[in-house]
Formats: structure tokens, sequence, C-alpha cells
């Protein structure tokens, strides 16, 4: 045993970088559950030593714990928010504002098509992605069938808005909750430089896909009528349950917005909101709700990503980041906004991230913050807009197809590849634009 830990200790960058990019590859190839990869990636990372299973060592507190590789404002953010989210939707609170939205179009497609991709992305910055088309799809199968027209356009209007949407704000997406927690970032600063972009990116794509699908977008005015007409009297299956979730979910946001004054993580305040509306639910039943499948993979990950840090791995390759671009701020933004884009179009980008951010605080700590700033929103728009490549670039992808298949109406992965490099490059560019005017000029 002794022999197998000074082999580790003298090799410990190499073996807990392949211990990362292994399980890039099984996740990747998604024979096996991620979740599984990430704790058995996260059990040998222990086990061989390369971070410590000792709180305390000598009397003294131990840096390299495993436990302190775990970021769990993270974690309780992500709890807390799905059983916030999961108690609102029961009471159809978001189907009815969709359908109020629909009835103002009047049933006609292309209006539809611009109307369910706003709605997905504005709920997207605020629910998590799957969330979203979880909500979102029965309400398209719908208006599809009344229209008689192929419900496809609409499904990947939806993958594409969920993703640039969830880009906007701190709880939109898995990969702004680790950069937001990493860097220091609060849901006011994602608002404040973020949402404008992703507003223009996500009218600009919009209008891109009218004109892309509009000869897939025709129906009769008697069909159209339909949609103008929908009931939506009985969406509210439960007013009481929709007002006190209404109001918690406010009050967190608001909560959010006032960190910078109160200094309360957000994790902490989304556990408190998701506490209180768990006093009116019976927790059993709302806790089977929870994607613990993502929260251990999220565990098993920063552990992972642990072993790399403990290394020194992980300051080498910020060394190299450094090397390569000259510490040119410049280049160094457009190498990891690009960069990110790509491998996050064909990797889970919950990973990339999670790798990538303790990267940035090892060059945040060599060139200051002020340095660093302008890379964590390149990385931010990079991961969270490069989803939209492929069909596997993110979990909305992924549960869309999926859906869109049992349906008898599969989504092949070429054809969405021509329409996923297109949104994805068109994202890219005015992300650039606005890296460079707002932070690099």
């Amino acid at each position: 045993m002794e022999l197998i830990h000074n082999l580790v200790q003298a090799h410990s960058i190499g073996i807990s970088a392949g211990l990362l990019l292994l399980a890039y590859i099984f996740i990747a190839t998604e024979k096996i559950p991620k979740v599984t990869i990430a704790l058995i990636g996260a059990a040998l990372t222990v086990f061989l030593g390369l971070v410590s299973q000792n709180k305390v060592i000598d009397g003294t507190l131990n840096n390299h714990y495993f436990i302190n590789f775990i970021d769990f404002n993270v974690i309780f953010l992500l709890v807390s928010m799905m059983i916030i989210v999961n108690i609102a939707a029961r009471s159809g609170m978001f189907n009815w504002v969709a359908n109020e939205l629909l009835k103002l179009t009047k049933g006609h497609p292309i209006a539809i098509l611009f109307t369910l991709g706003a709605f997905t992305a504005v709920t997207s910055a605020f629910l998590d992605n799957v969330t979203t088309v979880i909500l979102i799809m029965p309400i398209t199968f719908f208006i599809a069938k009344q229209l008689d027209i192929n419900p496809i356009p609409f499904l990947i209007t939806e993958i594409f808005a969920s993703n640039i949407g969830g880009t906007a704000t701190l709880i939109g997406d898995p990969p702004n909750i680790i950069i937001g927690s990493a860097a220091g970032l609060s849901f006011m600063d994602f608002l404040k430089e973020l949402t404008g972009v992703i507003a223009v990116i996500l009218v600009v794509v919009l209008i891109m896909l009218m004109f892309i699908f509009r000869k897939d977008l025709k129906t009769t005015a008697e069909k159209m009528s339909s949609i103008a007409l929908i009931d939506n009297s009985k969406t509210i299956t439960d007013f009481g349950l929709m007002l006190r979730s209404g109001l918690i979910l406010f009050a967190v946001i608001v909560g959010f917005i006032l960190h910078d004054i109160t200094h309360i993580e957000t994790g902490i305040t989304a556990m408190m909101g998701a506490s209180i509306l768990l006093l009116f639910e019976k927790p059993s039943e709302i806790l089977q709700d929870v994607e613990w499948n993502t929260i251990f993979f999220f565990i098993g990950l920063f552990i992972i990503i642990g072993g790399l840090e403990a290394s020194g791995g992980i300051a080498l390759m910020a060394k190299w980041i450094l090397d390569v671009t000259n510490g040119s701020q410049q280049a160094a933004s457009m190498l990891i906004l690009w960069a990110s884009g790509f491998i996050s179009g064909v990797i889970d980008n919950i990973p990339y991230t999670a790798t990538m951010t303790p990267m940035l605080v090892e060059i945040q700590n060599v060139m200051g913050r002020d340095y660093t700033i302008p890379l964590w929103w390149c990385l931010s728009l990079g991961a969270c807009l490069g989803g939209n490549m492929t069909i596997i670039g993110a979990a909305a992808n992924v549960i869309v197809s999926e859906n869109a298949a049992a349906k008898g109406h599969p989504i092949s992965f070429m054809g969405f590849l021509k329409y996923g490099v297109c949104v994805m490059i068109t994202s890219l560019v005015i992300s650039s634009v606005y890296i460079y005017f707002r932070f690099l000029h």
C-alpha cells in the first residue's frame, strides 16, 4: 500500500488528469450513467490519496480534505431551486402563463414559434433548462396537433431558447451557478453583464429560425382559431399553492438581487425559501422529484477535479493558458470563449465548467481580478451557448430529443447539427463583439 501511495504522489498530476480524462470519455459515450462515473472517479480519487480523507492532521485542519473541494453553495442552491420549482409547477402557474401568451398570437404559427421561444428563454433564466422544457413540451405537442403541423421547428427553437435564456442569470444554467460561486459573482452581476447581450442573441436567433422554418409553419385559419380560443380557466389546479409558491419564488429572487447588501449566499437564500414551502407539503413526495442524480454527479465531479487541483495540475493548466496567450487579456478571453463553445457542444458543459473554474481562480491569483473578469464572462457565454451546437450538447437537448422520438418525431443528430452550428456561431460572434467593446477595447 505504501508503494502505491509513493507512486501516486510521484505522478499525482498525471494520475489525477488521467482519472478526469477517463471520466470525460465515459460521460461522453453515455454507456454508463454519468452519476455512476462521477462517484467511481471520486472514490478512486480519495482511495489513491489524491485528496485526503482526514479532516485534521497533527491537530491542524487539512486543506486537501476531500470535503473541502465540494462547493456546497452550488449543491444547496441546486437542491433548493429544484424543490421550489417542483412545488410551484404543481399549481399549473407556468402552463397558465404559457397559454395566455399563446392566445395573444391568434394561432399564427410563426408568432407561436417566436412566443414559445421567448417564453422558454425567459423561464429558463429563472428555472433550470430541463424543468423548463419539460413544462413547455406538452403545450408544444398540443399546439402542433391542433394546427396539424410538424412540432420539430417548435421543439428545436425551444432547445436553443432554453440554452440562450439560461445564460442570462446566475440561476439559469448549472455552469453559471458554478462560475458565480467560484468567482464571487452575484445575481446582479449576471443581470448587469449578460442579460442585455443574451436578449440581443435571443432576438437574432429567433428571427433566423422564423426565416428558416417559414415553409413548415403554415396552417388554416380555422385551425388557428382553435389556439386563439384556448380555455385556460382550469389550468391553475391549486390557487393557494400558486399564490404561496409564487410569493416564495419572488422573495428568493429578490434575496438574490440583494446579495450585495445582505451578503447572504444564494444557496442559503434558496434553502430558506424551499424550507418555508416544505412546511405546507409532504417532504417525502417533493424530495422524490429532486434530481438526485444531478446532485451526486456534481459532488463526485467536484472531488475528481479536486484531485487535479490538489496535485498542482490546475495551476499547470493556468500557466499554459497564460504562456500560449503571452499574458494577453484579449487573446485569453477569445480563446476561452470559442474553445468553451466548441468543447461544450461535444461534451457536457457541467464537467467542463467545473474543470475550468479552478483554473481561472489560479489565473486570477496570478494576474489579478481585473484581468480575469472578462474571462469569467467568456467561460459562461461559451459553455452555455456552446450547448446549442449538437443534440447532446446540453441536458435539455437530450430530454427534448428523447420525448420527440417517443412521440414519433425523431430529431436526428445531423439534422440538428446543421441548425446548431449556425446558431452557436452566430451567438459566439455576437458575444465576441460584446466582450471586446465591454471589457477589452
